[in-house]
């Protein structure tokens, strides 16, 4: 599974995600989940300031499963950055991904590569009117995890954990998700 980072990506939208994916393991002590990111450049600065080191650049990119699209202030807005590199790599990549999903505004990036289009899509509640706004053909829906079947999004922020919980029930049944969710000592039980 990959998961994108670009400037101005909010932590917590991938780092949720990535723990999830990286800290849950099977009863024999096994990664349910090989996680990867994928950048733009050899590093991105993420909202607040952090430094991250993708761990493959656009074009190098392996061959994937799954794709998680964060959110954050690098994805509300439409940049050159988004027109020339993220959104042709996100179109070419939902011919090629089984799963493709977004966390909080991350939907916005999955609604510029035109992928949302005539499906059910979710975002931070803040962000809903706008993605209905600039996406007319998405039924816009305020709901924790919308699941299209190939394409998925999440709510805001936190929501990332919910999706990588929905989506490990879904590929590896409850008792992968309930060790998961046991993992983070959290409401998510």
């Amino acid at each position: 599974m990959g998961i994108l980072l670009f400037d101005e990506v909010e932590v917590l939208d991938f780092a949720g995600p990535y723990e999830v994916c990286s800290g849950t393991r099977d009863p024999a002590g096994d990664p349910y989940v090989d996680v990867v990111t994928v950048g733009p450049g050899p590093e991105v600065r993420c909202r607040g300031g952090l430094r991250v080191r993708p761990d493959h650049d656009l074009d190098g990119c392996p061959p994937l499963d799954a794709l998680i699209v964060p959110g954050g202030p690098g994805a509300d807005e439409r940049t050159r950055l988004q027109d020339e590199h993220i959104l042709p790599f996100l179109r070419r990549r939902a011919e090629s991904t089984e799963t493709l999903a977004s966390v909080c505004t991350g939907a916005f990036l999955l609604g510029r590569a035109g992928l949302l289009d005539g499906r059910r899509a979710t975002t931070h509640t803040s962000s809903l009117e706008a993605l209905q706004h600039e996406f007319p053909k998405v039924a816009v829906v305020a709901e924790k995890v919308s699941d299209e079947g190939h394409i998925l999004t999440a709510a805001g922020v936190s929501s990332g954990i919910d999706l990588m919980l929905h989506l490990f029930e879904r590929w590896f049944g409850p008792a992968a998700r309930e060790r998961a969710a046991s993992g983070l000592d959290g409401p998510w039980r």
